[in-house]
């Protein structure tokens, strides 16, 4: 089974080699087949679309898999980018290899590595995706995120922005910068950096802020003088449970680092 990227916009971004498989797929699996029809046609290809997506994914799944059985040429595509990646494939591919057929990877567009490779944003990254839609669990999930020593990277929707955006400038640092990409290589492209406390008011400036998908970058969090991240990271969970002086005391002796510099850095961290 070959999993195929597709646009996340421009239609010209498809490979030659997404579209020679595509053409030699006898079976292709897609999110919306209305969708996947309109690439298809746009390109000349014809052929037997399965619909696959978060509803019916494990049913779908065992019809590819008795489909390869049979010997057919089968293709994986999501609606728009990477298959798998914040979109319906990872528990068919997984199905797929442990029925002991091999899947093949043809790699294309992507959204968060699209939005990355025009941030200037430097470091390791760790890509999150889309943030829990209810209030309490997003905010707790951003809470178990704020440590992370790397840029953080969501997918968001036009209608969850404004809320999106609020909960991140107010639950993690104002030292942090967001670069907010939206209609990623659509006609409207827009790629802005930013101090992360002036996300909210930037979006409220103009209503075609609000339009379109969006991917969130937000810097990896401000490092102490005299602390590693991974220090920091390490403190700020013990702190969460434990007092100051015990959290201290535990960190210094896991990162071995000086015991006076993590107390000063957890009485910081505890006032803020």
């Amino acid at each position: 089974m070959s999993i195929v990227a597709t646009p996340i916009g421009n239609l010209g971004d498809i490979t030659l080699r997404a579209l020679e498989t595509l053409r030699a797929a006898e079976v292709i699996a897609c999110e919306d087949t209305r969708h996947a029809r309109r690439l298809l046609d746009h390109h000349g290809i014809r052929g037997q679309l399965l619909a696959l997506h978060e509803h019916n994914e494990q049913q779908a799944a065992e019809k590819l898999i008795a489909l390869l059985g049979e010997g057919k040429q089968v293709a994986l595509i999501s609606d728009a980018g990477t298959p798998a990646v914040s979109d319906p494939g990872a528990r068919t591919v997984a199905a797929v290899r442990a029925s002991g057929f091999r899947v093949t990877p043809l790699p294309g567009p992507n959204a968060a590595i699209a939005a990355l490779s025009a941030a200037g944003l430097e470091g390791s990254f760790h890509f999150v995706g889309f943030l829990p839609a209810k209030v309490g669990a997003r905010r707790t999930a951003l809470e178990a995120l704020k440590p992370i020593p790397a840029t953080l990277v969501f997918y968001e929707a036009p209608h969850r922005i404004e809320e999106t955006l609020a909960d991140l400038a107010a639950l993690l640092e104002p030292e942090r910068e967001i670069v907010i990409a939206r209609e990623l290589t659509k006609l409207f492209e827009q790629i802005e950096r930013m101090p992360l406390a002036d996300a909210p008011v930037w979006l409220a400036a103009d209503e075609n802020h609000r339009r379109g998908e969006f991917v969130l970058l937000v810097s990896a969090p401000p490092v102490h003088e005299g602390l590693d991240a991974e220090s920091e990271r390490v403190l700020k969970l013990l702190l969460a449970e434990l007092p100051v002086k015990q959290a201290a005391k535990l960190a210094a002796a896991i990162t071995g680092q000086p015991k006076n510099a993590l107390y000063e850095r957890a009485l910081e961290l505890k006032d803020s």
